[in-house]
């Protein structure tokens, strides 16, 4: 990547007027300190105090420094960091909460990472975190999960404050879902990633944005924004049934040759081997089925196919 690469950086704002004129001041002398070119998208996702015309004011005060979009509701984080991401025009593009708890004196340090190694994607681990224990277990958790399914080995999904190449924004930028967990689609666009610990702050003015319904519905499109293993399960849910059902049936059977009909509860044991093989006979229905309708939401979502990295030379063959 070209040492003066442009800079953009994607900032989600909902509600965050307590906070806005301290991190329009930080944030626009962490730019300034980069020494490149740099725009700085503020996207109002739907708020419903003074945090549009702050950001208003912002753009007409700083023209070419801050840009502000306004969306016309609260559609969500992912999808107000996306909305900006459509309008950066920059090299590498950084995104950044807007409650202050990941300092924007870090935009410089993911920054220079992403020029000096010509990396896809920086993410930041936020060292040390200042979160209640509420937060920390699910969010472990959740790290681990994503970490198997997706077998890209970062230590911190959750933390919003991240670079990205202009290739690997403009790859996301073509995929169609509505709901997206932008950290995981990034990752399986890029080729070389890298992590940095970054500073992390207790919120001071303002209240959290997620609630625990919020952080459930989240962590569903993480999940289904990745793999199509839940349905997948299914599928062996109901094997290990089936199989657990007809091995019963086996050993009543044989019991039953063994010590007599008396054994076996006068048939009692049998309808649960019965049950419990047809049982497992639906889960493996719905598996499958589970399987095709997993197929086509693959399909209905338009992902491209390929991120192509490199094109190195011409061919002498014609246009069609």
């Amino acid at each position: 990547m070209k040492t003066n690469a442009t800079l953009s950086v994607v900032i989600p704002v909902f509600n965050e007027q307590e906070n806005l004129l301290e991190l329009l001041e930080r944030s626009l002398k962490a730019c300034r300190s980069v020494n490149a070119p740099f725009e700085i998208i503020l996207v109002d996702d739907g708020s419903r105090d003074r945090s549009p015309e702050m950001l208003r004011a912002a753009a007409d005060k700083n023209p070419g420094d801050f840009i502000a979009v306004l969306l016309n509701r609260n559609y969500g984080q992912h999808a107000a960091v996306m909305a900006g991401f459509a309008h950066a025009k920059g090299d590498v593009i950084v995104s950044l909460d807007a409650d202050l708890q990941n300092p924007p004196e870090e935009i410089p340090n993911l920054y220079r990472k992403m020029v000096s190694e010509d990396l896809d994607v920086v993410a930041g681990i936020r060292v040390p975190r200042e979160d209640s224990a509420l937060r920390k277990i699910p969010s472990w958790c959740v790290n681990r999960i994503t970490q198997k399914v997706t077998g890209v080995k970062m230590h911190d999904y959750g933390c919003m404050l991240r670079a990205y190449s202009a290739r690997v924004v403009q790859a996301m930028l073509q995929c169609t879902e509505q709901s997206t967990f932008i950290p995981v689609l990034a990752n399986s666009f890029a080729k070389h990633t890298a992590e940095i610990e970054v500073k992390h702050a207790a919120r001071t003015r303002g209240d959290s944005k997620y609630s625990i319904f919020k952080l459930i519905n989240l962590q569903f499109d993480l999940l289904t924004s990745m793999t199509t293993f839940p349905l997948r399960l299914l599928s062996y849910l109901g094997a290990v049934i089936a199989f657990f059902g007809l091995a019963l049936g086996v050993f009543i059977l044989i019991e039953r040759l063994v010590q007599g009909e008396v054994w076996a509860a006068q048939g009692v044991f049998t309808l649960f081997a019965i049950l419990f093989i047809f049982i497992g006979a639906q889960f493996v229905g719905m598996g499958l089925m589970g399987e095709y309708i997993g197929r086509i939401y693959r399909d209905v979502r338009g992902r491209p196919r390929y991120l192509v990295h490199e094109v190195k030379g011409v061919s002498r063959l014609a246009a069609p």
